[in-house]
């Protein structure tokens, strides 16, 4: 079932899977990139210790800026430091990292191709309690639009570890999104990343389905695959990099099935399912249907309860599997 060529950890379907916030990944692996590069640097909006950057600034206190409650303040200095051939990271939640200064990202990071990492955390629907203005549905809308921009969306800590480093090497604008609840651990040290490339991490050779899933909702695809299984063979697919797509991937996997669902914490306007959607419109017409949030905002509540009410848990997206079958 699981593609042993992913890596992935053998307690994959156990009790014994590890739980950590991607955003845990991220401030790890932000220490670890400062260690080996004195160019980078970490700004914040007065939100380090949620982002994970307050252990950059007790590392490198001298290579901290606290830029304070000022979002649009936090793009355009760090822009200015790329400017001078630092590599800022910049990070806040999302609803105000992109939210709040699209337009600064737009014009002094994107426009001048800056050199500098976006970060919004606590981005999507398991923000929990904090409600519909903290729970970011519109980020990798925002920020796919946005020309020269990356937008990366690791699927769990060990990913998101990987994210950054790789977004820390790479020369221009890069969108990372995180989560701030904990989830399943489920890659490992051995498990690939590469920007701009897709896992295919059940690969079986005739599938049913194959369902594209980011972030978060990467195990719960899986979870929704093992209930299938014996069923429906569905194909599962971690879209880590949303832009630049893996047009390839995906249309190799598609042409294997002939449908296809996608599966994201975030908007069905604009978000990874169009993105996909756009692709296969233009390559590879194919019935497909969208999990996600259908144009609704956020609200009070656990990650369970928000997950089931809005369609993103495993019988939500078993549901959508079965109605994309129906049309095939």
């Amino acid at each position: 079932m699981i593609n042993s060529s992913q890596h992935l950890n053998p307690d994959i379907f156990t009790d014994d899977l590890p739980q950590e916030p991607s955003r845990n990944g991220f401030g790890k692996a932000l220490v670890d990139a400062g260690k080996e590069n004195d160019a980078i640097v970490a700004l914040c909006a007065d939100l380090a210790e949620s982002t994970r950057m307050h252990w950059f600034q007790a590392e490198f206190p001298e290579r901290y800026v606290e830029i304070g409650v000022a979002e649009q303040n936090l793009a355009t200095v760090g822009a200015g430091m790329a400017a001078a051939g630092k590599i800022p990271f910049i990070a806040s939640y999302a609803t105000f990292n992109p939210g709040r200064n699209w337009e600064q990202i737009r014009t002094t990071i994107c426009l001048n191709e800056s050199n500098v990492k976006v970060v919004g955390s606590h981005a999507g629907v398991s923000v929990g309690p904090d409600g519909a203005t903290h729970q970011a549905l519109e980020d990798i809308a925002l920020t796919r639009v946005l020309p020269h921009m990356t937008v990366l969306v690791p699927a769990d800590s060990n990913e998101a570890y990987k994210a950054t480093r790789a977004a820390a090497e790479l020369d221009g604008p890069v969108y990372i999104r995180l989560a701030r609840e904990k989830a399943p651990v489920f890659t490992t040290d051995q498990t690939l990343f590469e920007i701009g490339k897709a896992q295919v991490l059940i690969d079986s050779e005739s599938p049913d389905v194959t369902v594209i899933a980011c972030g978060d909702m990467v195990y719960q695809t899986l979870l929704a695959a093992k209930k299938l299984e014996g069923d429906i063979t569905v194909n599962v697919i971690n879209l880590s990099t949303i832009k630049p797509l893996d047009s390839k991937t995906i249309l190799d996997q598609v042409k294997k099935s002939g449908a296809a669902v996608t599966v994201e914490e975030h908007q069905i306007a604009g978000g990874m399912g169009s993105a996909v959607a756009e692709l296969l419109a233009q390559e590879l017409p194919t019935p497909i249907e969208f999990v996600g949030v259908h144009d609704r905002f956020g609200q009070s509540g656990n990650k369970e309860e928000l997950y089931k009410e809005y369609g993103l848990d495993v019988d939500g997206i078993i549901g959508s599997i079965r109605k994309v079958l129906a049309r095939k």
